[in-house]
C-alpha cells in the first residue's frame, strides 16, 4: 500500500551515525518538518545534523495528499472567537508566509516537484456557516470568498474558496532540499538527556535540539501526551476519473465527508477518518471504493494508502520551545491535517528561535501556552488515556484462538492470558503484548491496515508487533 509519492520518487539512502559527534543543532526526524527546519538553520549559518529512525520521508510525509495552503478547514472563525483576532491573524499570516517561502525555494533552486497553483476549497451543507467563515478569513487578510460548490459529484450548499494556493509532489521536493544536508538514517534516538542524544550507533551532543519526529517521545517535561491525539485517514488514487479543478476538503458535519485533488491525471479521493485505535469494524477503503463506483463509475483504483495526523487540544500546532525547563529544546508537532504547509511554518519559526530572532507569528504557536481555552481539550485527552489503561486491565473480551479467521487479528485468550494475536493465511499464530510500550494503553487491531494501533497516543505496530510509528520507541 505505497502512496503514489513513494511509487514515483526514490530518495538515495544515507548511512547511519557511526560514533560520537558534536554539533550546533541536532534535528530529530527527517520528514518534511525536520528537513525544512534543518535546511533553514543551515542557510542561517548553523552546523546541523538530522537523525532519522528509518529513512528520509518514511513517516507521514510520504502519505500526505500534499496540499500547500492556509485553508485549514473551518478554522478561522473558531480561532478568532476562542483565541482572539490577533492570534488568528498570526496563524493566517504564518501560513501565507509559508506558502510564499515554498514558492521562493522552488523557483530559486529550480526544484522539479510538480508544483502548481490551485484554489483550495472547504465545502459543506450549511451556507450560512460557510459565508461567516469566509468573512472571518477575509477580515484576517486571507484570499477567501464564498462560492457555489459546482465541481463536486454531489450537491453542497457552497464552499469557502482560498485563491492562489498550491499543490506539489512532496518527495520530489524533499529529495532536492535534503540533498545538501547531513542526515543519518536508521539512527533512532533512544534517549535525550540535556544536550546529549543517545542512539544505537553513537551519541550526538548539540547546543540546541529540535524534536521534529511527528509525536514527541519524551513525555516529561512537556506533557505532550496529555495535549494531543492522533487520527487516521484513507486515500484512493483513481485512474480515468473526471478531472476536478482545485483542492477540496469538507467542513465538519458535511453529509459527504470526502477530500479531492488531482495529480498527474489521477484523482486523489480521501475520507474515512477516525481516531487511531478506533477502527475495529474496518471497511474504510471499501466505503471509498463504493462511493467511487457511484460517482466515478469508469475509474480504476491505481493505489491506496493511509495517513496519520497529530491533533492538538485547541486546534493550533505546537511550534517553539519544548518546555520552560528545557530552554535549548524545541518542538514542532500537532500539525492537524496540514503538515506540508505547517512544516514550513515550523522551519521559519524555529530558525528564528534558535538564532535568537523575534518572530511576529511565534506567540500563537507557543507550545507553553496553557489557558482556560485549552483545558477542556487537555482533560479530554488525559481522560482518553486513562480509559485505555483501565480497559487493558478490566474490559478485555475473551475469545478462543480457533475462532479467529485466517488473515485477521484480535484480542484472544492464549495460555490463560489475554494477548493480541494475528493468524496468517496458513493458520500460524503470532502473539503480541497488548500493552503499548509508550504508556501502557491496550492496543487495538486495525483490520484495514493489519496493524496494532494505540487509541491513547497513536503508536502503531505491524501484525507481528514490530514498531511502525511512535511515540513508542520499541515493538511489542
Amino acid at each position: 500500500m505505497e502512496s503514489i509519492w513513494s511509487q514515483t520518487c526514490k530518495i538515495e539512502e544515507r548511512a547511519p551515525l557511526s560514533g560520537d559527534l558534536k554539533t550546533e543543532v541536532a534535528v530529530i526526524g527527517a520528514g518534511m518538518a525536520g528537513v525544512l527546519i534543518a535546511s533553514a538553520l543551515q542557510e542561517a549559518g548553523k552546523r546541523v545534523v538530522v537523525l532519522e529512525a528509518d529513512r528520509i520521508a518514511s513517516g507521514q510525509t510520504r502519505n500526505t495528499t500534499a496540499k500547500l495552503t492556509s485553508q485549514h478547514g473551518m478554522i478561522y472563525r473558531k480561532l478568532a472567537q476562542t483565541l482572539g483576532m490577533e492570534a488568528a491573524r498570526q496563524y493566517a499570516a504564518a501560513n501565507e508566509a509559508a506558502l510564499a517561502e515554498f514558492r521562493r525555494m522552488i523557483a530559486e533552486r529550480q526544484i522539479d516537484c510538480d508544483f502548481e497553483t490551485q484554489d483550495a476549497y472547504v465545502y459543506g451543507d450549511n451556507a450560512e456557516l460557510l459565508r461567516v467563515e469566509a468573512e472571518y478569513a477575509d477580515a484576517l487578510g486571507l484570499p477567501a470568498s464564498f462560492v457555489e460548490a459546482t465541481e463536486l459529484p454531489f450537491p453542497a450548499a457552497g464552499a469557502v474558496r482560498f485563491a492562489r494556493q498550491a499543490q506539489f509532489h512532496p518527495l520530489k521536493f524533499l529529495r532536492a532540499v535534503a540533498e545538501p544536508l547531513t542526515i543519518y538514517e536508521h539512527t533512532r534516538v533512544q534517549e535525550a538527556d540535556g544536550h546529549r542524544l543517545v542512539t544505537e550507533h553513537g551519541t550526538v551532543t548539540a547546543e540546541k535540539i529540535v524534536f521534529a519526529c511527528h509525536y514527541p517521545f519524551v513525555n516529561f517535561p512537556g506533557l505532550y501526551f496529555t495535549r494531543m491525539h492522533q487520527e487516521r485517514s484513507y486515500v484512493l488514487a483513481l485512474e480515468n476519473a473526471p478531472k476536478l479543478d482545485g483542492m477540496w476538503v469538507f467542513a465538519d458535519g458535511a453529509s459527504n465527508p470526502y477530500s479531492f485533488r488531482m495529480w498527474n491525471g489521477l484523482l486523489l479521493f480521501g475520507g474515512g477518518g477516525h481516531r487511531c485505535g478506533e477502527n475495529r469494524s474496518g471497511g474504510r477503503y471499501d466505503k471509498l471504493r463504493r462511493k467511487a463506483r457511484v460517482w466515478f463509475p469508469r475509474s480504476r483504483e491505481a493505489a491506496h494508502w493511509s495517513a496519520q495526523d497529530c491533533v492538538t487540544a485547541d486546534g493550533v500546532p505546537y511550534i517553539g520551545q519544548y518546555a520552560a525547563s528545557r530552554p535549548d529544546w524545541y518542538v514542532a508537532t500537532g500539525f492537524q491535517k496540514w503538515g506540508m504547509t505547517t512544516s514550513m511554518v515550523a522551519a521559519i519559526l524555529l530558525r528564528d528561535a534558535v538564532c535568537g530572532r523575534e518572530n511576529s507569528y511565534a506567540k500563537v504557536f507557543d507550545p507553553r501556552r496553557f489557558d482556560t481555552e485549552t483545558i477542556p481539550g487537555v482533560l479530554k485527552e488525559g481522560g482518553k488515556a486513562v480509559k485505555g489503561l483501565t480497559k487493558r486491565i478490566f474490559q478485555i473480551p475473551a475469545e478462543a484462538v480457533e475462532d479467529l479467521a485466517p488473515g485477521h487479528g484480535g484480542v484472544v485468550s492464549l495460555d490463560g492470558e489475554k494477548v493480541g494475536v494475528y493468524k496468517d493465511e496458513d493458520g500460524k499464530i503470532y502473539p503480541v503484548e497488548l500493552r503499548c510500550p509508550h504508556l501502557g494503553c491496550q492496543l487495538e487491531w486495525n483490520p484495514d491496515e493489519e496493524s496494532w494501533d494505540c487509541p491513547c497516543h497513536g503508536s502503531r505496530f505491524d501484525k507481528y508487533g514490530e514498531l511502525i510509528s511512535g511515540p513508542a520507541q520499541t515493538g511489542v
